[in-house]
């Protein structure tokens, strides 16, 4: 298999439309080639006339940890090009970073999750291209969560930097299908190509979307390996909640909550008798951990971790989003009068509850919070966004 990097270094056509025009690139740490040579370098090495870089939320680097930690622009020391940040004093390309080049590569691994920010980066990429009479190359990578659907459309008017259009939770989408599909959507003119990747089978049983034989580099610092890509699109609501997702331990993001004053087991037995089917897929194990930052920082937690991996993973059952609301019931249900939605300022969005700015829109949260309203009334609402979703796409699919 090749990624889209791969592709552009060994194809001397592609190489050749780069040729003496000024070239920028959008990349974090994963932004590699099979060999691992950082993008970066690999283009500039092989001729192309690299004349700035951006990084996204995290950094060039992935140096920051949190939500809202921004990144300073800078030169880089090397090259002696600017490294212009769009999760710093801006989020969307300014009118004198797009004119520092002709041609922008976006070269960013995502995770397959509205809520992952890199989505967004590259529709105001696009946007801003589309202005400024630039070029959009999407040099294309795997979506490591595969080819299913899940979640709620975001609801037109609850639009954030982590819910970019009528998008569901987890789109089932690579980053070049994507463009296409904000191009339509948007009714944009850009110029716009994606480099394809070669190989790529997301059906298939090596890795469904992640094959075996590729090396895992995290994207952003939270985002440790396959497992987590495969539970995020439901255990990225934790973030909008008092409950723990594990930051501070060196598996975030990899468990359904952690809590010093919840009863993990109690909760995990509601589940099963609630809605069974909504735990295929995976195996989940009550564990402990002690958070040495970020919530309950220094309290013992009870938690409950996801195994989405090895012989406990069945891509075509497991269903996080599903996964991750029904803790939420039943947490509720236990627990009537728990604090379980966090009110903070999350992505830049003030006025709104975080869960309802992850979920773009309140439909989860009030679901949730109703003990009358059942598993069956989420999935029949859901079912519908989900089939809405996927016929709309389809067109658009490369692989």
């Amino acid at each position: 298999m090749k990624n889209g990097i791969d592709r552009l270094l060994a194809d001397p056509e592609l190489l050749r439309q780069l040729k003496g025009r000024r070239v920028a690139l959008v990349a974090h740490p994963a932004s590699v080639t099979a060999d691992l040579t950082h993008s970066l370098d690999a283009l500039i090495a092989a001729g192309v006339q690299v004349n700035s870089a951006f990084g996204p939320q995290h950094g060039l680097k992935g140096d920051k940890q949190d939500n809202m930690v921004e990144t300073a622009d800078e030169m880089d020391p090397r090259y002696g090009i600017p490294i212009f940040s769009l999760y710093g004093e801006v989020r969307r390309p300014t009118g004198q970073m797009m004119s520092s080049a002709d041609v922008f590569l976006f070269d960013l691994q995502d995770l397959g999750c509205r809520i992952y920010t890199f989505v967004t980066t590259l529709l105001y990429l696009i946007e801003e291209a589309a202005k400024a009479g630039k070029e959009v190359w999407v040099l294309d990578r795997p979506n490591p969560a595969g080819r299913p659907v899940e979640g709620t459309l975001l609801v037109p008017g609850q639009e954030s930097f982590v819910g970019a259009a009528p998008m569901p939770m987890r789109h089932g989408l690579t980053m070049g299908e994507m463009g296409h599909w904000f191009i339509e959507h948007f009714g944009l003119d850009v110029a716009y190509k994606v480099v394809a990747m070669e190989g790529w089978r997301p059906d298939e049983a090596d890795g469904f979307g992640w094959p075996a034989s590729r090396i895992w580099i995290n994207p952003s610092p939270n985002a440790a390996n396959v497992n987590m890509a495969r539970s995020y699109a439901g255990t990225v609501m934790l973030e909008g909640t008092t409950l723990s997702e594990g930051r501070g331990t060196t598996r975030p993001l990899e468990v359904l909550f952690g809590a010093p004053d919840v009863d993990a087991g109690a909760v995990l037995k509601l589940m099963h008798k609630l809605a069974p089917e909504w735990l295929a897929g995976c195996a989940i194990r009550e564990c402990w951990f002690e958070p040495t930052f970020h919530k309950h920082q220094g309290t013992l937690c009870n938690a409950l971790m996801i195994h989405a991996e090895g012989s406990f993973y069945d891509h075509h059952a497991f269903r996080p989003w599903r996964l991750q609301a029904l803790a939420f019931k039943a947490i509720r249900l236990l627990y009537p009068d728990y604090p379980l939605w966090r009110d903070f300022p999350y992505e830049y969005e003030l006025s709104r509850l975080a869960i309802d700015v992850i979920n773009g829109g309140p439909s989860l949260r009030e679901w949730v919070d109703d003990t009358a309203a059942t598993p069956h009334d989420l999935d029949v609402m859901t079912s519908h966004d989900e089939a809405a979703w996927v016929a709309g796409v389809r067109p658009h699919l490369l692989y």
